[in-house]
């Protein structure tokens, strides 16, 4: 089994990898589907895509955070 110290090294990487992927594609979104949107689209948008990257990675989270065989 994983200890928690390098479950939380994986799940860190990883976490980073996917937010900057989720940023770059958020942008690329809003760069190419709202430039002629009104503003209300632009607010809903960035408040629904700002918020969006939190539920996949909860699990990641979860993972990381379960405590050592030991430890039980």
């Amino acid at each position: 089994p994983m200890r928690r110290r390098t479950r939380k090294f994986i799940g860190a990487i990883t976490i980073l990898v996917y937010v900057s992927l989720y940023a770059l594609i958020a942008m690329a979104v809003a760069q190419g589907r709202l430039q002629e949107a009104e503003k209300i689209w632009h607010y809903l948008y960035y408040a629904v895509a700002g918020m969006g990257w939190i539920l996949p990675v909860m699990p990641i989270i979860r993972w990381m955070e379960r405590p050592d065989p030991e430890e039980v």
